[in-house]
C-alpha cells in the first residue's frame, strides 16, 4: 500500500486473528472500525477461500470504505454502518502486475485499497453488486427466565465474549448469576478489579457485550473454554 500511495497512513489493527476464522474477523473490523476518522479505507483479509470462487470486493458506506473478501467479513460493518453500494474489483489496473492465487492481500486488496484512499472513485473498480454475501452473529435464546447464549470471540488476554448484549441484561429480572463451563459467577461487575486477582468475573465489555474474565488472568486457560462455549443467565437463586 505504501509503495502504491507514499502518503498514506496505514494502521494496523490486528494480526491475531485466528486463522480463516471469519467471524472473529467481522467482529473485531465492526467493532474498530467506527472509531477511524471519515473517509478511512478499510482493509480485511481473512481468506479461507483465496483463490476460488468467493469474490473480491469493495463496499462504500455512509462514512467509510471496506475492501477484502465477500465471504462475510465485511458484512457485520455493512449492515451496521450501513451499506450504500458495493463492487466486484474486476479491473486489473488496480492490481500488482503479477497476481497469486494464495495472496490477494498483497496482490489485490493491497493496492485497490491505496488508490481507493489516494481519490480514485468506487465505479473504476468494476461492476455495481446487487448483494454481498451476510454473516450473522448467532443469536441468543430465553427459556425458564434465563437468556442462553455463547462465546463467540476470545481476545488476546483470554476474556471470552459472549454473544449476550447489555441491552438483553438491562430487560433481565433480578440478581443475574452466569454459568458457563461448570462455573456459577455471582452477578455483572462493572470492572475486572471487582474481582480479587486470580478470580473469574463477568462483566460488559467495551465492546457492548457480557464477557467472562479473570482479573489479571486468562478465562480461556483457567475455564478451558473457547469460541462455541455456551452461556446462560439466570436468576440467582
Amino acid at each position: 500500500m505504501l509503495s502504491a500511495a507514499s502518503g498514506i497512513t496505514v494502521v494496523d489493527i490486528t494480526h491475531l486473528v485466528s486463522p480463516g476464522n471469519i467471524l472473529e474477523g467481522a467482529f473485531i473490523l465492526n467493532e474498530a472500525c467506527r472509531y477511524f476518522p471519515k473517509g478511512t479505507v478499510h482493509v480485511g483479509v481473512v481468506d479461507p477461500g483465496v483463490g476460488g470462487k468467493r469474490k473480491p470486493i469493495l463496499v462504500e458506506t455512509p462514512d467509510y470504505f471496506f475492501v477484502g473478501p465477500d465471504n462475510g467479513l465485511l458484512s457485520l460493518a455493512a449492515r451496521s454502518l450501513g451499506m450504500k453500494r458495493a463492487f466486484e474489483l474486476t479491473d486489473e489496473r488496480f492490481f500488482l502486475p503479477e497476481v497469486s492465487s494464495t495472496f490477494h492481500g498483497r496482490d489485490i486488496f493491497g493496492p485497490v485499497a491505496a488508490s481507493l484512499a489516494s481519490g480514485a472513485s468506487v465505479e473504476l473498480f468494476g461492476a455495481e453488486l446487487g448483494r454481498i454475501e451476510a454473516l450473522d452473529i448467532p443469536g441468543t435464546a430465553t427459556a425458564d427466565g434465563a437468556i442462553e447464549g455463547e462465546v463467540i470471540y476470545v481476545d488476546s488476554f483470554g476474556n471470552l465474549i459472549t454473544n449476550i448484549t447489555k441491552e438483553e441484561l438491562a430487560s433481565f429480572a433480578g440478581t443475574p448469576e452466569v454459568l458457563i463451563n461448570g462455573a456459577a459467577l455471582d452477578g455483572v461487575k462493572k470492572t475486572y478489579e471487582a474481582a480479587e486477582k486470580g478470580e473469574l468475573l463477568a462483566l460488559i465489555g467495551s465492546s457492548g457485550y457480557l464477557e467472562v474474565a479473570v482479573n489479571t488472568g486468562s478465562a480461556e486457560g483457567m475455564l478451558k473454554s473457547g469460541v462455541g462455549e455456551k452461556v446462560k443467565v439466570r436468576p440467582k437463586r
